[in-house]
């Protein structure tokens, strides 16, 4: 078992190892990772230094933040000072950050001392892979003929590998849950618009905060629940003055739970190996006393809500600078209502149930696959599969911002990881984490 952030903070605290001694074997095991290319820029000497700074505050007796003295790394397309913020892009390569993005500040508040960054999809373009003209392509560390997801898929593959401690991703269309699922770390895709997003951004002047629709959303990857949980709580909230503090799940234990499940769908079959490891994880909720509710939520078309999500998406890429949309105004707001009323439902549907669990994705991960994207498959236990069907399983929180976290349930035959997905009520985030900790046991 891979040690945590949430450990490794402990430790430190207690004086059982210090922040250099983790910082430079993590520094030392990304120099000579020459095989899953994850981690595609370091800054050793200032992550060496404010290990120093940590472990003096430890012997001075300071009072320090909960990821005191962790290392970590961040996606690369969010701005760090004094790193290159490119967006695996050529025309960006010699950009370079003069400020921290906001969830870089409170990280760093907390105590987390970031690295370097993880590799992207060119302009976060992918949700499979994870490649991109500056830094290369990103193998997934189970099996390195395989993709780790994208566009996060550089922060879960070096979560995997031991490259890092703790991550912060981001996710618009399945971008942390997909890669967590495919290589067997643990994502957070929080209700939308809790983490701010500012100093996440294309090179360039800061951006004006733009929330309609509002369903890009930033959050962290880890090694366990508990770290999603940390990670949360010191990124979350509005900025200053303002306070704000992470609702307790309603359930402190398993037996507790209301679960719904859900674990196949015509629109993204899951493959044989996946559905395996989704029912022996339904049965083992049931051991636990858990009330299994079967189904979707009254009111809910699946694949009515999945084309929803992705006429959104069109929507999204339109208001931030893509092609134009030709819709009218009315088309719009219909277009919105359909969103709202997509939200509206499931909360209605979690004042009874307290956790939804279905798959992350279809499939375990599959080869990498250089085809244009329109020619991609993916090959299952029951045949092609079009590459675009990853997106079905996460756009129903995707839609309705829910909060979301992909979770490791097993392993393929092969050692692939299998993933499933939990979503949680609106704004409470703590549920679905809490869910997935006591359930990992």
């Amino acid at each position: 078992m891979m040690t945590t952030a949430t450990e490794i903070a402990r430790r430190i605290r207690a004086g059982e190892v210090t922040s250099r001694e983790v910082t430079e074997q993590l520094l030392a095991r990304i120099a000579h990772d020459d095989s899953v290319n994850a981690v595609v820029e370091t800054r050793a000497e200032f992550a060496l230094w404010s290990a120093d700074e940590a472990d003096a505050a430890i012997a001075d007796e300071r009072e320090v933040g909960p990821l005191h003295g962790v290392p970590m790394t961040i996606k690369e397309c969010f701005n760090v000072a004094g790193l290159h913020t490119t967006w695996g892009n050529p025309a960006f390569a010699e950009y370079v950050a003069d400020r921290n993005a906001v969830v870089v500040e409170r990280l760093g508040r907390a105590g987390a001392i970031i690295v370097g960054k993880s590799n992207v999809h060119t302009m976060l373009g992918d949700f499979g892979q994870t490649t991109n003209e500056i830094y290369g392509r990103t193998n997934n560390p189970a099996d390195l003929t395989r993709a780790p997801g994208g566009s996060s898929g550089g922060g879960a593959a070096a979560l995997a590998a031991g490259l890092s401690y703790l991550e912060y991703g981001s996710d618009l269309v399945g971008s942390i849950r997909l890669p967590a699922a495919y290589c067997g770390v643990y994502g957070l895709k929080p209700t939308a618009g809790l983490v701010p997003l500012q100093g996440f951004q294309v090179p360039g002047p800061p951006e004006v905060p733009n929330e309609f629709p509002n369903l890009s959303t930033i959050g962290p990857l880890a090694r366990s629940a508990a770290d999603l949980r940390t990670a949360l709580r010191v990124t979350g909230g509005p900025a200053a003055p303002f306070s704000w503090e992470l609702s307790r799940s309603r359930h402190g234990r398993l037996a507790d739970f209301r679960v719904g499940v859900v674990t196949d769908h015509p629109a993204a079959p899951v493959s044989s190996e996946v559905g395996d490891g989704l029912s022996a994880t339904v049965d083992r909720i049931g051991r636990s006393g858990a009330k299994i509710v079967e189904g979707w939520p009254d009111g809910v078309d699946a694949w009515d809500q999945a084309e929803a999500f992705g006429s959104q998406v069109e929507l999204f890429f339109a208001l931030h600078g893509g092609e134009p949309s030709s819709l009218s105004l009315a088309e719009v707001i219909e277009r919105d209502r359909r969103r709202m009323d997509a939200r509206m439902r499931w909360q209605q549907y979690f004042e009874e149930v307290d956790v939804f669990l279905c798959p992350a994705s279809f499939t375990a991960a599959f080869p990498h696959d250089d085809r244009p994207f329109e020619e991609r498959t993916i090959t299952t236990s029951y045949g092609e599969q079009r590459y675009d069907a990853q997106v079905f399983w996460i756009a129903h929180a995707a839609l309705t911002g829910h909060p979301a976290l992909s979770m490791p349930i097993g392993q393929t035959a092969d050692g692939l990881p299998v993933g499933a997905q939990v979503i949680g009520p609106w704004h409470e985030d703590d549920t679905a984490i809490t869910f997935a900790e006591l359930l990992a046991g």
